[in-house]
């Protein structure tokens, strides 16, 4: 997994939060503490893929298209971090037992694991993180 997932997060969270309103990419970054040029990254994937829309100029900025109750955090790790979990072996040594077959056998143990994840993901959504942010108590 990478900061580009939990920057999507982020980014939807706070887009979803204001609803009716453009949010600069300089806001956004500013309340994510990062680069405006990283953030401009993240929002390109989410523009991309219909997350967003954003209008140039005086007044402009992104705003959240989708209903945030129709956006899991699985949807939004398929377009940032899909097969991030998978491991990066090094060059071994085929004519070893183990470095023959072990990249082959790690890869099923973690594309297992990242189904998993899925699972878990998709049970969560933007409008459940904007009434979690919301919230006094914030423990899960």
């Amino acid at each position: 997994m990478n900061s580009n997932f939990t920057l999507a997060i982020h980014s939807l969270t706070l887009l979803a939060l204001q609803p009716d309103h453009m949010s600069s990419s300089d806001y956004i970054a500013e309340s994510a503490g990062v680069h405006p040029v990283r953030i401009r990254k993240v929002l390109s994937i989410l523009k991309k893929h219909g997350y967003i829309t954003s209008k140039e100029g005086t007044g402009g900025g992104f705003i959240f298209t989708l209903n945030p109750e129709d956006v899991t955090l699985w949807d939004l790790y398929k377009v940032t971090s899909e097969g991030t979990l998978q491991p990066k072996c090094p060059q071994s040594n085929e004519r070893c037992l183990v470095g023959a077959n072990l990249q082959q056998v790690l890869f099923k143990i973690f594309l297992g694991a990242e189904e998993h994840l899925g699972e878990y993901l998709r049970n969560y959504t933007i409008k459940e993180i904007v009434n979690f942010v919301n919230r006094e108590d914030r423990c899960m």
